[in-house]
């Protein structure tokens, strides 16, 4: 299994400011980048990470990776990003966590998404959530023009738009 695009750039970006990037996949290798951890080390690896990016896919080894168990592990003030997918973690244990103040979250995806309006993750100081805008990469520029071609006809048509979004409270 090769890195993704997201992951990748993710790291590159990180490695830039000189961050140290634990890097975690499916299995185990070295890639000219340095090591690449198995997914049997994440639990070992949490308690000493400031930040965690997830990028990964929504799999039946993903879903709820980042459960109670995986957020209490890691050091008070850390951070939880996800650009993944939202099943990757467990929404109500994350929320706790950020209520808490233990720690803190940006996120770009939801479960569910989108977040309901009353969600407690809107008024939380600790949480930053962005409208699913993860997705500029190179795959951007061809979905946009995807998008271009369809939504604009099915307005036209009084076609219900497809991806619609709610927006969020008081917005």
């Amino acid at each position: 299994m090769r890195q993704g695009p997201v992951g990748r750039a993710v790291a590159e970006r990180l490695w830039v400011f000189g961050c140290t990037v634990v890097r975690l996949a499916r299995t185990p290798r070295t890639t000219a980048e340095g090591a690449v951890h198995g997914a049997e080390a994440l639990h070992g690896l949490l308690p000493a990470v400031d930040a965690v990016v997830l990028c990964a896919p929504a799999t039946d080894r993903t879903c709820a990776m980042f459960d109670a168990r995986s957020l209490a592990l890691l050091p008070d003030g850390a951070i939880v990003v996800n650009v993944g997918r939202g099943e990757l973690v467990d929404t109500d244990a994350l929320t706790s966590e950020v209520a808490s103040g233990r720690l803190l979250t940006a996120l770009d995806v939801t479960d569910p998404e989108p977040l309901p309006a009353g969600h407690p993750l809107w008024q939380l100081p600790g949480a930053l959530l962005t409208p699913h805008v993860g997705a500029f990469t190179d795959a951007f520029e061809d979905a946009s023009r995807d998008f271009l071609r369809r939504q604009p006809r099915r307005y036209a048509e009084g076609v219900p738009l497809e991806n619609t979004v709610l927006s969020s409270p008081g917005r």
